[in-house]
């Protein structure tokens, strides 16, 4: 008796060593649309390793939705964002782009900042640079004597395949289809400890099944038929060209076979989150699927 509690008591010991906290958080900055809900900030992801910051683009509230996440894990700060990776060029993606780029630089980052994307970044944070060029020179020269280190910003424009490889993190690119854009990306995330993948904006795709192929997450923008039979004739056209219904989304998912389905950047047209999931449960998928709040952590 005494040698099987001794074996019970091994194994749970075992059992609870092996459980470690995962290396790897991928935090919803921002999970909303063009539409100007107040709820949810531009799409924007932010993907935690060992400590270290990566993020996947940077719509509107994205600095002050960085700045909440840190109490829950505080090397989400936007201080500590160094590397930023873009779908597409689209407004909703990129509005934070100046907020991202000058905010933290005003409260103690330190070095450059890297900026991966499609091509036609490099004209745009070039751009950027220049429009602030005053705020930057009285930062630099004036009472605050800023670090000029802080407002570097090296731009990286991609092509299909591994783009990015540090210790923490491989970040591969592959394209997606979003109606008239000439280059739309998604991006798989390999850590220590975890594959994620990030649609971006995209009507169906197969590339998003090969990339995530077994993945721990895919993040996938949809909307709800419900909702786009509320809109008009042509807007629904368009959504089909440049987004993924749930019925769409739930074979790209039931191929996949992602671990978990995260849902985000959803057109709701006043359906309900409860409302999406019965979508695609409705069209077959059986797997675990989540609809992303801002602020949720995976």
């Amino acid at each position: 008796m005494m040698r099987r509690t001794a074996l019970i008591a091994l194994l749970l010991v075992g059992t609870a060593w092996s459980q470690t906290p995962s290396k790897t958080q991928v935090i919803m900055l921002g999970t909303g649309t063009p539409y100007p809900d107040p709820d949810r900030s531009g799409p924007a992801v932010e993907i935690v390793v060992n400590g270290t910051p990566y993020l996947v683009d940077c719509g509107p509230g994205v600095v002050r939705r960085a700045s909440a996440a840190r109490s829950k894990v505080p090397a989400a700060a936007p201080r500590n964002i160094h590397t930023l990776f873009l779908t597409h060029l689209h407004s909703d993606h990129t509005a934070g782009l100046p907020d991202i780029m000058f905010t933290p630089s005003v409260v103690g980052r330190r070095g450059a900042m890297e900026i991966y994307g499609p091509k036609g970044t490099a004209d745009m944070v070039s751009l950027v640079h220049q429009a602030w060029a005053k705020d930057i020179d009285v930062r630099l020269h004036g009472l605050e004597q800023g670090h000029a280190d802080a407002y570097v910003y090296h731009t990286h424009e991609v092509k299909q395949g591994v783009v990015y490889k540090d210790e923490n993190v491989t970040v591969t690119a592959f394209p997606v289809k979003h109606g008239s854009w000439d280059e739309s990306f998604g991006y798989r995330f390999d850590t220590p400890d975890r594959s994620i993948v990030i649609s971006g904006d995209t009507r169906p795709s197969a590339s998003v099944v090969a990339a995530c192929h077994g993945c721990d997450l895919l993040l996938h923008e949809v909307y709800p038929q419900a909702g786009l039979l509320t809109q008009a004739a042509g807007d629904r056209e368009y959504h089909r060209q440049f987004h993924t219904s749930t019925a769409e989304l739930a074979k790209i998912a039931a191929e996949a076979q992602p671990k978990t389905l995260v849902l985000y950047h959803v057109l709701f047209w006043g359906v309900t989150p409860a409302g999406v999931l019965d979508e695609m449960r409705q069209a077959g998928y059986t797997g675990k699927a989540i609809v992303a709040n801002d602020l949720d952590i995976y």
